[in-house]
């Protein structure tokens, strides 16, 4: 219930106002059944952003520290964000990332539509980095198509670290959906993993424009911190 309250009366018509989102493809977002809409993520309001502006409702697979922050701000992000229908996922370790696949399974096996990032983190440059299998297993292993989406201004409308969005207009797009059917039963397999999330991760580029880092987001922050140099574009593929 409080997810279309947020949607539809208190959340969703304040981000079009201040987003003013165009929207593109939107048609290509199945109907009905399940499916993964895999994107970029650029900024802490794509999480918001995306439910507002599609006709069915969405299930992200959200970091758990927005769960688990102290004191009353911190009770008052984990009550916004599981209103909001999002599920806390644990994203240290190997066991963390079993967790986040059955609990992805299950929306999916709902006939429900699952979001996710495939780069695992939120981009801390605007450009669009390698992305983790797990978009690839949730899809060969549930059979369901996934649906590129890349979000287009939401970077320079709230950077990492920004509060308050800039007033500004952002553009949604959605792609083809991807179908994986022909890798049926072969979950299991690195390279098919890699060659299916090296796909979705080119489809959403191709939509988004960005540039592209063959290397995975998280481990391009830490050299960062570390003050070491971050590479250049990598063709994709």
């Amino acid at each position: 219930m409080f997810y279309y309250v947020l949607k539809y009366v208190l959340l969703g018509p304040l981000l079009r106002l201040v987003f003013r989102p165009r929207i593109e493809g939107l048609e290509r977002v199945p109907a009905s059944g399940p499916a993964i809409i895999a994107g970029n993520h650029l900024s802490f309001s794509d999480h918001f952003l995306m439910p507002a502006v599609l006709k069915r409702r969405i299930t992200f697979l959200a970091k758990a520290e927005y769960f688990t922050g102290p004191g009353l701000k911190g009770r008052l992000t984990a009550f916004f964000f599981r209103g909001a229908g999002q599920i806390p996922v644990d994203r240290s370790g190997k066991e963390a990332g079993q967790a986040a696949i059955r609990e992805g399974l299950g929306v999916l096996r709902r006939g429900e539509l699952l979001g996710i990032y495939p780069e695992g983190t939120r981009s801390h440059d605007g450009r669009l980095y390698k992305g983790k299998v797990g978009v690839a297993v949730l899809a060969l292993t549930a059979g369901v198509p996934v649906v590129p989406c890349a979000m287009i201004g939401t970077f320079e409308a709230q950077p990492p670290g920004r509060v308050v969005p800039r007033i500004r207009p952002v553009t949604i797009r959605f792609g083809e959906p991807l179908d994986f059917s022909r890798y049926a039963g072969m979950e299991r397999e690195k390279a098919v993993l890699r060659a299916v999330t090296d796909e979705i991760v080119y489809a959403i580029l191709t939509l988004s424009g960005q540039e592209y880092v063959d290397e995975y987001a998280a481990v391009v922050k830490e050299r960062q911190t570390a003050g070491e140099r971050v590479p250049r574009r990598t063709p994709l593929g």
